[in-house]
C-alpha cells in the first residue's frame, strides 16, 4: 500500500511540475497580460481565445487512462492531466503560479433547503433529466429552512496539508474561498419548483415566486455574509473569462469589492423584460451590486434585455450567446463594456469539414473589431467523433482574432 502511494504521490508531483513551469512561462505571462487588458477595456494583442470541453473531458481524457486508484490522488492527477491537454489544445487558459485548496464549509440543514432536490434521469446514456421539485403546493414553501454556513476548519486544514506536503516545494499552496451560493437564483428556483411551474405561477400565483426568489436571495445573501465574516474571502480575479487587474481598493482586507461575481437568467430565456426584471433581476441586483465587477449571462437571448443588463453599474462583461443578436450588442455597447461573444456548440463539433466554421468566425471577428471582445465556445457535451476539433476550432479563433485585432 506504501509503495502505491508513493507510485501515486510521484506520478501527481511530475504533472504538478509540468504545470507549475508553464504557469511560470513567459506564453502564459503574454495569455494572462491579453485577458487582463480586454477586461481592463485596454486593447489587446488580440481577442483571448477559450474554450472548456465540460462533457467533452470523457473524450478528451477517459476515466480509464487515468492511473491513480486513491480518489484523493486522481483527483489531481485529473485537473493536472485537463490542465495539460489544454495547454496542448493551444487556448487562451491561464494559470497562476499556486496551487489552490478550496476552503471547506459546512451547511445547515445538510441537504441545503430544507427539501431534498431530485432530478428523474432519463436512462439513456447522455440522455436528459426531468425536475423533481419538491415545492408542490403552497403548504410546502412553509417547510423551506433558511441555510447557514461555517467554515470546516479541520476539513480545509486537511486538504491544505495533504497539498502542502505534496506541492510546497513546486509551487505555493494556497486557500481560497468563495461564497457557497451564486447570484443565478433561477437555478435554484426551477430545481425547487420545477420550470414549467415556475412560468405558469410567474402569471397565476406571482406572489409565490415573489416569496421563493426572495428566500433564494436572502440565502445567497446570508452565505456571502458567513464568508466574508470568516476572513477567508479571496480575491477571484483569476482563470478564463474574470482574469484581471485587480479589482477594487487594495488598501485593506479582502470584500466582494475585490471580487467579479458571474450571474445569468438561463431558465428565464423564454420571459419577457419586464417580468424577467420583475421575477429575476431585481431579486439578484442586491447579490451582483456588492461586488466590484459583475459578467452577466450564459446561453440565454438577452437581445431585448440588453438596458436591463446594462443597468449594473458594476457591470464590466455582457455575455453575448449565439441566440442574441451580436449586432445589437456591437451597436448597443461599443467600448464601453467587454463582450463575451459564444459561439454555438453544435456548430463547432457536429460538422465535417471546417468551412462554415471558419466562415462564422472571421465574420464575427471582422464586425467586432474595434471592440474589447472574448471568444469563448463552452458547454460542450460531445466532440461527435471529431478527437481533433477544440484544436482545430482554436487555430479558427485565433487566426480571425489577429487578423481583426
Amino acid at each position: 500500500m506504501a509503495m502505491a502511494a508513493s507510485k501515486d504521490a510521484a506520478l501527481v508531483r511530475a504533472l504538478a511540475m509540468e504545470v507549475a513551469q508553464i504557469a511560470l512561462s513567459g506564453a502564459n505571462q503574454r495569455i494572462r497580460q491579453r485577458w487582463c487588458d480586454v477586461n481592463a477595456l485596454r486593447k489587446p494583442d488580440r481577442a483571448p481565445v477559450w474554450c472548456r470541453p465540460v462533457g467533452a473531458w470523457d473524450e478528451l481524457l477517459p476515466e480509464n487512462t487515468l492511473k491513480c486508484p486513491d480518489p484523493w490522488m486522481r483527483g489531481w492527477e485529473r485537473g493536472f492531466r485537463q490542465t495539460l491537454i489544454k495547454n496542448e489544445i493551444g487556448d487562451d487558459s491561464p494559470l497562476e503560479p499556486y496551487f489552490e485548496v478550496s476552503a471547506a464549509f459546512r451547511c445547515e440543514p445538510p441537504n441545503l433547503w430544507g427539501l431534498d432536490v431530485e432530478h428523474r434521469d432519463s436512462g439513456a446514456e447522455g440522455g436528459a433529466w426531468a425536475y423533481a421539485p419538491p415545492l408542490k403546493a403552497e403548504a410546502d414553501f412553509d417547510k423551506l429552512r433558511m441555510p447557514s454556513f461555517t467554515v470546516d476548519a479541520d476539513a480545509t486544514d486537511r486538504e491544505l496539508n495533504r497539498a502542502g506536503d505534496l506541492f510546497a516545494d513546486i509551487m505555493p499552496v494556497r486557500v481560497t474561498a468563495a461564497p457557497p451560493l451564486n447570484a443565478t437564483l433561477v437555478t435554484y428556483a426551477a430545481d425547487l419548483i420545477g420550470l414549467q411551474e415556475m412560468m405558469v405561477s410567474m402569471m397565476a400565483a406571482p406572489e409565490l415566486i415573489h416569496r421563493l426568489m426572495a428566500y433564494l436571495r436572502d440565502a445567497s445573501l446570508a452565505g456571502m455574509k458567513a464568508v466574508a465574516e470568516s476572513g477567508t474571502l479571496s480575491p477571484n480575479n483569476t482563470g478564463p473569462m474574470v482574469c484581471s487587474d485587480p479589482v477594487g481598493p487594495q488598501d485593506g482586507p479582502v470584500t466582494y469589492r475585490n471580487c467579479w461575481v458571474m450571474a445569468n437568467s438561463q431558465e428565464f430565456d423564454a420571459v419577457g423584460p419586464d417580468m424577467w426584471r420583475e421575477f429575476c433581476m431585481e431579486y439578484q441586483r442586491p447579490i451582483i451590486e456588492q461586488f466590484g465587477l459583475s459578467a452577466y449571462g450564459c446561453c440565454e437571448n438577452l437581445t431585448h434585455k440588453i438596458e436591463g443588463v446594462l443597468s449594473l453599474p458594476n457591470l464590466r462583461i455582457f455575455v453575448c450567446s449565439a441566440w442574441t443578436d451580436l449586432g445589437r450588442v456591437i451597436e448597443r455597447i461599443g467600448t464601453d463594456y467587454v463582450i463575451m461573444w459564444r459561439q454555438k456548440a453544435s456548430r463547432v463539433v457536429f460538422p465535417d469539414d471546417l468551412d462554415a466554421i471558419g466562415r462564422d468566425l472571421e465574420d464575427g471577428a471582422r464586425r467586432l473589431q474595434g471592440c474589447r471582445y472574448q471568444l469563448i465556445l463552452r458547454e460542450l457535451q460531445t466532440l461527435a467523433g471529431h478527437p481533433r476539433r477544440l484544436h482545430d476550432w482554436t487555430r479558427l479563433a485565433i487566426d480571425a482574432a489577429e487578423r481583426w485585432a
